[in-house]
């Protein structure tokens, strides 16, 4: 069966809305947030309405099920990722999820395999967003660990070249994005991450832009440890996931502590419970957990691969109509290589803050500024891009939308 956003879209309330004077809602901007399915807000809802009380907590029905609940969207999570449950832990966010990990680690003791002492190094990417920066920055600077990076190169992709320099027996974690959020560069993490565990390093994945994209398996891709947000995949606010191989989770020492992620407690002491309740101390964000199950039925009853290859076809025709517009520069791959649905540009003349302006009175959301990755549109020489990100429910029709838009801002502006 062919592929049909226009009948996604109907899933989606917020389509069925107008803004700006009675515009249709041109919505471009889902590698900042995802919109949300009636189902994923009717799981959240019911959840409060029907089962609402504390999971793993009480011996009564709405207890039970709210347990049920909880750890069935666990299970979910874990299939869509192709991981085992004990291995999903349940965070309020990614950001939250790689700060777990860096600061775990930071509190791992002498002898345990992710204490890092001066003079060890941690391998990031000038294409990070701040997320899967600054923690690493921070743990550097509490262990005396060596920040190092990949460079981009002007096409945007990260120098390879590099890797015999950057990973060597001193390195002790890589962490990188697995698809840029402002370049929607595909980075070959297999290869990397070959790289990293002969010399013994973990490695961190950052997949908030790829796992809502694309199929993501965590065997395949060979990595230790993957953050990912569940409002850019169609889930709720609230509710993110950090995955970890099933022997490290159990030597990563927890983030942080308080009840239900301990095996017992006397008042000088404490031991830990397994892995995942290790790290998830505090009543959990039940319903937010809920809703993300149901966003992940929702995107595997259409199928990933669909959505990939519907978003490889609306990434290729858009980048084909910016690029024959002679005053648009594309910041990123200009290729279809390996690379995803976030597009960034700037427009001779207009700066992007006032381009996107222009495009919102259109009833066209975009993205501008520097998208969170500073060190990256600094080391590209653009301050600030304007970036569409495409999605599921996106159309040919949108892309023609910000076309026009964007040719109207050059009249407008001229």
């Amino acid at each position: 069966m062919t592929y049909n956003p226009i009948e996604v879209r109907k899933d989606f309330p917020i389509f069925a809305r107008t803004i700006r004077d009675g515009k249709r809602l041109v919505y471009l901007d889902s590698g900042a947030t995802a919109q949300k399915p009636q189902s994923v807000i009717d799981a959240e809802v019911d959840f409060y309405r029907l089962h609402n009380a504390a999971a793993h907590r009480g011996a009564h029905q709405l207890a039970e099920e709210a347990t049920d609940l909880f750890e069935g969207a666990r299970a979910k999570v874990a299939a869509f990722i192709g991981a085992s449950s004990d291995e999903v832990v349940f965070t309020k966010s990614a950001t939250e999820s790689i700060n777990l990990i860096a600061y775990a680690m930071g509190n791992a003791p002498a002898g345990n395999r992710f204490h890092l002492k001066a003079g060890d190094e941690i391998v990031v990417s000038q294409m990070e967003h701040h997320a899967n920066l600054i923690p690493w920055q921070q743990l550097a600077a509490r262990t005396g660990a060596v920040l190092r990076w990949f460079d981009v190169t002007p096409e945007g992709r990260l120098d390879l070249s590099q890797i015999p320099q950057l990973i060597t027996p001193r390195t002790k974690v890589v962490a990188l994005t697995h698809q840029s959020n402002v370049l929607g560069t595909i980075n070959p993490m297999a290869e990397i991450a070959t790289a990293a565990h002969a010399v013994g390093a973990v490695v961190v994945l950052d997949a908030c832009q790829s796992v809502p994209h694309m199929k993501v398996d965590v065997v395949e891709l060979g990595v230790d440890f993957l953050a990912f947000s569940g409002h850019k995949t169609v889930g709720p606010t609230g509710v993110g996931i950090m995955w970890g191989r099933s022997a490290l989770l159990e030597e990563l020492p927890p983030f942080l502590t308080g009840g239900s992620m301990i095996a017992d407690v006397s008042m000088t002491s404490a031991t830990w419970a397994q892995a995942p309740a290790k790290f998830e101390a505090g009543v959990p964000n039940m319903a937010q957990a809920v809703g993300l199950g149901a966003a992940v039925d929702y995107l595997t009853a259409i199928g990933m691969d669909v959505i990939a290859q519907h978003e490889r076809t609306l990434t290729e025709d858009l980048l084909t109509k910016l690029l024959a517009i002679e005053e648009v520069a594309v910041v990123g791959p200009r290729t279809m290589e390996a690379r995803g649905g976030a597009l960034s540009f700037t427009v001779s003349g207009i700066h992007p803050h006032d381009l996107g302006q222009f495009l919102d009175s259109q009833g066209i959301a975009v993205r501008t500024g520097h998208h969170c990755a500073w060190p990256l549109t600094r080391s590209l020489g653009v301050p600030a891009t304007t970036r569409a990100s495409l999605y599921l429910y996106n159309t040919i029709e949108d892309n023609d939308a910000l076309i026009d838009g964007v040719q109207s801002a050059m009249r407008y502006f001229k």
